[in-house]
């Protein structure tokens, strides 16, 4: 317990938001779920993140998604210059767990993708807001971002989907 309060007030510290089941765990037992979500990011129900940022947009998978897959032993992304449309995939991550597609949140022409990935998909676990972003993006329809959810509902979202399994 005293544990989870610690998290609690340092993640309240830290403008981060816990994404985990610690609400259904007995009191004696430790959430295996720690998962960051961060303001100022959107989110997508099928778990990415978007910071827009001017006229470019840097697509990831979350902390809840790579916690939940495991470490990443490879990604598969697409090139730079092609494009993207809302929720079609775009990529791959494979685990030590599970291979899974990664889709887009939102449309828009690829102006850069994380080569980093490909020599060190680990990046992805140890830090999957900043060195582990997966593409850059020019939205085609910037209005597509008002559809993803924000921190606190993404974070909702995570609960229950969590409590449903």
């Amino acid at each position: 317990m005293a544990l989870r309060m610690w998290a609690s007030s340092t993640a309240s510290a830290l403008k981060i938001s816990c994404a985990s089941k610690a609400h259904l765990s007995p009191a004696f037992s430790l959430s295996r779920c720690f998962s960051t979500v961060l303001d100022g990011l959107k989110y997508a129900s099928s778990h990415e993140w978007v910071k827009h940022e001017g006229s470019v947009a840097t697509v990831g998978i979350t902390d809840h998604a790579q916690d939940h897959l495991g470490e990443v032993v490879f990604v598969d992304l697409p090139e730079s210059g092609g494009s993207v449309s809302k929720g079609g995939s775009f990529g791959a991550v494979e685990s030590v767990k599970a291979s899974s597609d990664i889709n887009s949140p939102i449309s828009g022409e690829i102006v850069e993708v994380n080569s980093k990935l490909t020599e060190k998909p680990g990046l992805i676990n140890s830090n999957p807001y900043e060195e582990g972003w997966m593409i850059k993006v020019k939205p085609s329809d910037p209005s597509e971002l008002e559809s993803l959810l924000g921190p606190k509902e993404y974070t909702k979202f995570c609960e229950e989907e969590d409590a449903a399994h």
